[in-house]
């Protein structure tokens, strides 16, 4: 049966080991960078597909940085931010609201900038700033750029000497990547992401992970189900969901038992404790779900196990689209609430 796909979504997933490739040599050789010893804290600034670059530098750096990282998605630049702060303005197609406006106003506070872009406005602000560019290529929508957009991030701070190894890091990941498409690409319809995707057929899959790598494979499967799909799609992060969401599974649920399912993303980075207690709340909610699927994570590195997870998560999200007969491309009520927002304010 052929699959509806206006926009070469499935073909767009396919070469995202390349694009993780090509990202990280069209980053090596930016120049203008910052001195290490003048930076203090790093911000990322980006929304949606873009923003979550932030989030993967977060979970993969923020570990091993000797300085804190901040992700900001909303039109607010932190206070502290100054002439200390090293700043990334992340935007697919360069004219993100939110993004331009705080990245505006952290270089009035005098951060050091660097863009990474496609275009728009915020390649020309950052000539203004005279601040590095790290170009993004031409995409159909920003959630196919994960790569183009989030490995930047880590070989800037891997050039200014704050993050050694993180040249290794990618290539482990893009080598993972191509095993992981190898499989899900040879089997198409008969691989393991689309055998999830039935698995979760029509019910509503609650994705939860372990920790920052879990955190962030989670938010990208959140959102490539809502984007991709259609469909709502929720996340939740251990140890923090046994504190409080696993209470709602005891009673609430049965009203919708049978309506969700529990996905939960495993990696080799979760603490011992963490491991237990996907066990433990596998338990709790296996009455009230129509199936409890797990995901494990393969490749050497966190890197390599975070793009791995999100990567299945791409063709499951696809997979859900077409058995669904959607058209993963489109999105057209995001489209039309930017054109709402473009206009006037109404009369109050």
């Amino acid at each position: 049966m052929p699959v509806l796909d206006t926009d070469g979504m499935f073909a767009q997933a396919e070469i995202f080991p390349e694009q993780v490739q090509q990202a990280f040599r069209g980053s090596a050789t930016i120049s203008g960078l910052p001195r290490r010893e003048d930076i203090e804290n790093v911000v990322v600034i980006g929304m949606g597909g873009s923003g979550i670059s932030g989030d993967v530098l977060q979970a993969i750096a923020s570990p091993l940085l000797p300085l804190p990282v901040t992700v900001v998605k909303g039109y607010e630049c932190p206070h502290f931010v100054d002439e200390t702060s090293l700043v990334f303005a992340v935007s697919c197609s360069g004219g993100t609201e939110e993004t331009v406006e705080a990245a505006s106003d952290a270089a009035l506070a005098g951060a050091k900038m660097v863009v990474v872009a496609g275009g728009g406005e915020l390649v020309r602000l950052a000539e203004a700033w005279g601040a590095p560019v790290v170009d993004v290529p031409p995409v159909p929508w920003p959630r196919v750029a994960l790569g183009s957009m989030s490995v930047p991030l880590l070989v800037v701070l891997w050039r200014m000497g704050l993050l050694p190894g993180a040249d290794l890091w990618v290539e482990r990941a893009v080598q993972q990547l191509k095993r992981r498409r190898d499989e899900l690409v040879g089997a198409a319809s008969s691989s393991q992401a689309a055998e999830v995707a039935r698995r979760i057929g029509t019910s509503v899959p609650i994705v939860h992970g372990g920790g920052p790598v879990g955190f962030v494979a989670t938010q990208r499967w959140k959102a490539q189900v809502n984007e991709n799909a259609k469909r709502l799609a929720f996340s939740a992060t251990q140890p923090e969901l046994c504190h409080n969401e696993v209470c709602g599974w005891a009673e609430a649920s049965k009203q919708v038992a049978g309506g969700m399912c529990l996905v939960a993303l495993r990696h080799d980075g979760e603490h011992p404790q963490v491991g237990r207690r996907f066990d433990i709340v596998a338990d709790v909610v296996r009455p009230w779900v129509s199936d409890v699927i797990e995901v494990r994570a393969e490749g050497d590195g966190e890197l390599a196990q975070l793009l791995d997870l999100s990567y299945f998560g791409d063709y499951v999200s696809l997979w859900l689209a077409a058995d669904a007969g959607i058209d993963p491309g489109p999105i057209d009520v995001l489209m039309w609430m930017k054109q709402r927002l473009s206009g006037p304010p109404p009369d109050v």
